[in-house]
């Protein structure tokens, strides 16, 4: 990098800042600051959705699979998230935003509570939180590894730079600063991709290699099958089960920009355009990294570094930082979007349990509450970002995939399938087996049973067994035991009408008012 290089990345760092400061306009209660008060438009949802599910780990963990194997990196990751909020703009997305619209609810877990009970709601949000933190610690790692390569900093320097940056403008000014960060991001990168496809294209014409004829040559042979080594069948179909959950509102973050909407049907557009978002961009993203065994050759076993190789030898100076820029995009959208997700967690649903002081926050209070607990988050993740590559954690990729995918399932399951009719039987017995049982299996699979087969047990299993014993069991306990009280349909019903007719009023009256019931103050 040279001076251009830094001007691009520092002014990108004051225009974030900038936001912030602006957006805290914006934030007068609780409510703005974490779903932005249900006045989001949809297109900026749509944008803000997209957004928040990519990282610089696309640029190093993905990097890495698209070096080894190809086109893979594409089929079982960013479709199975595309194919999944398409599904989710119909399932999820509308009975999300009623979580706010009709509960008047500010966290997604803050319904769970009439959902099923008070100990499920606390188990989903505390191991929900303790998943985030390790999740976000791997975007900072990736994030800090690439500025590593680039500038030279350590990694903690790294870690500390951009969780500083990003802890000022979330903090500030709450999903409204997430959302149009995440707007001008999604324009940077745009800019960013289009550079780095056009540099790669112009590089393998100066080596003589078409667009097409790229994928005969020996260094790229078969990167160009869809389904190859770890990442099969199974892997495949596990990760369309757990993105389906993930992406429409398992992982928090995503499930704040349905609520951000003005109505359920603003909330399906929303989701509708990050599913085509998801199905086209990626694509232009990983073109280059497949192409990257032709160009450069990785100087870490998992290929983690090829990208980040590949556009210091291809891009003049400026562009190159336009690109970094575009990586630290990634990370601060997801990363800030998760603190905010998070922080509505604890001081919803968490801290009004632990603390009496807490039931009694105002608006003033709750606001400094929410903003407060942001920063601990984010210096909570960035903490076990240092972690990252210990013996614990392992490599980045390991965290992202086997940790994430692999516990994603336990925890979403009770609250996405709990939104739906279908499941109106399955209470807290059912939420609690799946959960705790979920849990156990993925320790299970990841550690005493793979210690004693050799070579481990496969990707596909560790990631998918904790989700198949989850849903199962889900399923099954609802059926042998149902706890379907008046008090929890009228909360189904609730999420699955828009009007307060006939169908509210089929279900038996409840113990007391449903607003009583589901209204949490604001």
């Amino acid at each position: 990098m040279n001076s251009l290089d830094w001007a691009v990345l520092i002014g990108y760092f004051g225009v974030m800042v900038a936001i912030g400061v602006w957006s805290h306009k914006r934030v007068d209660n609780v409510s703005d600051f974490f779903t932005a008060g249900g006045k989001m438009p949809w297109w900026l949802s749509g944008i803000s959705h997209h957004m928040s599910g990519y990282s610089a780990v696309m640029f190093t963990g993905y990097a890495g699979i698209a070096y080894t194997y190809g086109v893979t990196s594409f089929v079982t990751w960013s479709f199975p998230i595309a194919l999944g909020i398409a599904v989710g703009s119909k399932l999820f997305a509308p009975r999300i935003n009623r979580l706010r619209s009709r509960l008047h609810v500010a966290s997604p877990l803050e319904y769970l509570k009439n959902r099923y009970d008070l100990k499920t709601q606390q188990a989903l949000a505390w191991s929900g939180m303790l998943l985030k933190i390790v999740d976000v610690g791997a975007k900072w790692a990736a994030i800090a590894t690439l500025l590593s390569v680039f500038t030279g900093v350590s990694l903690n320097q790294g870690i500390l730079i951009t969780g500083t940056i990003t802890a000022v403008y979330c903090t500030i000014g709450g999903l409204w600063a997430d959302a149009l960060t995440e707007l001008g991001q999604f324009v940077i990168q745009l800019l960013a991709g289009v550079a780095m496809f056009i540099a790669v294209i112009m590089k393998l014409n100066d080596k003589g290699i078409g667009f097409l004829d790229a994928w005969d040559r020996p260094e790229l042979q078969g990167h160009g099958e869809p389904l190859v080594g770890p990442y099969g069948t199974v892997f495949l179909l596990a990760f369309l089960f757990i993105k389906l959950f993930e992406y429409n509102g398992g992982m928090l973050n995503q499930a704040q920009r349905y609520m951000a909407t003005a109505t359920p049907r603003e909330a399906e557009r929303s989701a509708r355009l990050s599913a085509v978002l998801w199905l086209v961009w990626p694509v232009v993203l990983f073109f280059p990294m497949w192409m990257s065994p032709l160009l450069v050759e990785s100087q870490k076993t998992d290929g983690s570094d090829s990208y980040g190789l590949m556009t210091e030898q291809l891009l003049p100076h400026g562009l190159l930082g336009l690109v970094i820029v575009g990586f630290f995009s990634h990370t601060m959208a997801m990363c800030s979007s998760d603190a905010n997700a998070i922080a509505a967690v604890f001081t919803r649903d968490v801290a009004p349990v632990l603390s009496k002081q807490a039931r009694a926050w105002g608006e003033r209070s709750g606001l400094i509450a929410a903003r407060v607990t942001t920063v601990v988050f984010l210096g909570l993740s960035m903490a076990v970002a240092t972690q990252v590559n210990s013996p614990t954690f392992k490599d980045i990729i390991t965290v992202v995939i086997k940790w994430v995918a692999g516990l994603m399932g336990p925890i979403a399951i009770p609250m996405m399938l709990g939104l739906l009719r279908p499941f109106r039987r399955s209470g807290p017995t059912a939420a609690l087996t799946s959960w705790s049982m979920g849990l156990l299996a993925f320790w299970l699979v990841n550690y005493p049973i793979s210690w004693q087969i050799e070579g481990g047990v496969p990707l596909q299993y560790q990631v998918s067994i904790p989700l198949a014993v989850s849903l199962i069991l889900y399923i099954f306990i609802g059926f042998i035991k149902p706890e379907d009280t008046p008090e929890r349909l009228a909360v189904v019903e609730r999420i699955n009408t828009d009007d307060d007719g006939t169908a509210a009023a089929a279900v038996p009256a409840p113990a007391e008012p449903v607003e009583d019931t589901v209204r949490v103050k604001e």
